[in-house]
C-alpha cells in the first residue's frame, strides 16, 4: 500500500523521534510527503533516521532538543524553523516512565516523568503554537498519551498521572487555540511493541500479560499510522480537543 503524499510541503516536528514511536510516526509523515523536523536529546541516533528518510527522497533535518528544559524547547523550535520554515504539524510524542510501587518511587524519577511528560509536552507545544498564531495559518497539534490517561498500569503511577494531564491539557488547549485555527488532538496508544519494551513481551510476566488483553496481542507502531495521517492532514479539519484510543480495546476492557 503506497501512503498517500498530501501532505506535500508541509512542515512536521516531532519530539521524542530517536527510537520507538517517534521514529515511526517521523517516517510516516516523511513518506506522506512531509518535511520532517526529528528532535531527540541526542542526535546520533537522529542521522541514521534522517538517512533513512532521505534514502526515499524525504527531508529530515535532525534537532537536538530536551523537552525538559525550556530554552533548548526554544532554540530547537528555532532551529527547526530555520531550515525547513513555520512547523504546521507537531507531534507531541517525547515521554519517559519510571517503574516502581507508589509508597517507594522517589521524588528524582517522579520530576522526571513529570518534567518530560507533562511539563515537556506543553512548552514544546506552547512554542509551536506562539509560532503558529504569529504566522497566522492555524496548524496541527498532535498529542501522544496513553491509555494510561484513563486506567491504572500497575506500579507506574507518575506516568498514569502525567498522561493524564495531557490528555486534559489537550482538550484546555483546544479550547483556547481553536480561534487561531490550530487543532489540538491526541493519540492514546495501548500496548505496543517498541525496542524498550521487545524482551519485556518475550518473558513470562509478558506473556501472561498478553493472555489477558482483549486480542490476546500487542500492537506494532505502525498500527498508530493511520490515526496520526487522519491528525496530520485535512481529515481532522473539524475535529479538535478528540482523543483517540489506538488500544486493541484495551480501554472498554476490564480485568
Amino acid at each position: 500500500m503506497t501512503t498517500p503524499t498530501f501532505l506535500d510541503g508541509k512542515h512536521a516536528l516531532v519530539t521524542g523521534a530517536s527510537s520507538g514511536l517517534g521514529w515511526q510516526f517521523a517516517l510516516t509523515l516523511a513518506r506522506a510527503g512531509a518535511k520532517v523536523s526529528i528532535a531527540a536529546r541526542s542526535t546520533d541516533k537522529l542521522e541514521k533516521l534522517a538517512a533513512e528518510i532521505e534514502s526515499f527522497d524525504g527531508r529530515a533535518v535532525p534537532v537536538k532538543m530536551d523537552v525538559t528544559d525550556l530554552s533548548s524547547i526554544r532554540d530547537g523550535v528555532a532551529a527547526a524553523e530555520t531550515e525547513l520554515g513555520p512547523v504546521n504539524i507537531l507531534v507531541n510524542n517525547s515521554g519517559v516512565s519510571a517503574l516502581s510501587r507508589s509508597e517507594s518511587i522517589s521524588e528524582e524519577d517522579f520530576d522526571l516523568v513529570m518534567d518530560t511528560n507533562a511539563k515537556g509536552a506543553f512548552f514544546v507545544a506552547q512554542s509551536v503554537a506562539q509560532s503558529m498564531i504569529r504566522h497566522g495559518n492555524g496548524g496541527k497539534i498532535i498529542n501522544i498519551a496513553s491509555v494510561a490517561a484513563n486506567r491504572v498500569l500497575k506500579q507506574n503511577i507518575a506516568y498514569c498521572m502525567s498522561k493524564a494531564a495531557v490528555q486534559h491539557m489537550t482538550a484546555a488547549l483546544a479550547d483556547e487555540w481553536g480561534k487561531y485555527k490550530i487543532q489540538v488532538n491526541g493519540i492514546n496508544p495501548g500496548y505496543i511493541v517498541t525496542g524498550i519494551n521487545r524482551d519485556y513481551w518475550d518473558s513470562e510476566p509478558g506473556k501472561k500479560l498478553i493472555e489477558k488483553l482483549p486480542g490476546r496481542r500487542v500492537g506494532e507502531p505502525a498500527h498508530l499510522d493511520g490515526v496520526l495521517l487522519l491528525l496530520a492532514g485535512p481529515g481532522s479539519d473539524f475535529m479538535t480537543g478528540s482523543m483517540i484510543e489506538v488500544d486493541d480495546g484495551l480501554t472498554a476492557h476490564g480485568f
